[in-house]
């Protein structure tokens, strides 16, 4: 493995706003996103926290994945919502953190339609990634960032 790794495909960059200690803007493609720590830990509270970005991650992916299959099988599936959690293990004593999700189907669905959507929710790529872990590369870049110029 070379010392600068790349997983092709997704490109996500994240630098510093500049407003108070923990603001970041997070690019995706063409959107712009803020990212942020509440006010209670010393952020401005101006977005999402990181762990917020991983909920929203897996509720879109649930959602998406769950719609997709009901297509698919021509089920009447009116909407999908998610309401999700997160309770970290330092938190609360736990071996591994813990993720909830709570999952709303509308629509004229059998019980076993039902049941068969929410085992699909569990096969959504972003819920089999967090459920089983993934490898992180990290390395240092050399050159500077196209935003600011700044050597990273």
């Amino acid at each position: 493995m070379t010392a600068r790794t790349h997983v092709q495909g997704r490109i996500v960059f994240v630098s510093e706003n500049g407003k108070g200690s923990f603001g970041q803007d997070v690019r995706v493609g063409a959107h712009l996103l803020i990212a942020d720590e509440p006010r209670s830990i010393g952020g401005e509270g101006a977005g999402p926290d990181p762990f917020e970005f991983v909920l929203a991650g897996l509720g879109a992916c649930t959602a998406m994945t769950i719609r997709l299959y009901a297509e698919r099988k021509s089920w009447p599936l009116a909407r999908v919502e998610v309401r999700l959690g997160h309770a970290e293990r330092l938190a609360d004593g736990a071996e591994r953190d813990v993720f909830s999700r709570e999952i709303t189907l509308a629509g004229d669905l059998s019980t076993e339609e039902r049941q068969r959507l929410l085992e699909i929710a569990e096969k959504c790529p972003v819920s089999r990634t967090l459920a089983q872990g993934a490898r992180i590369t990290t390395s240092l870049s050399t050159c500077c960032s196209p935003e600011t110029g700044v050597s990273s």
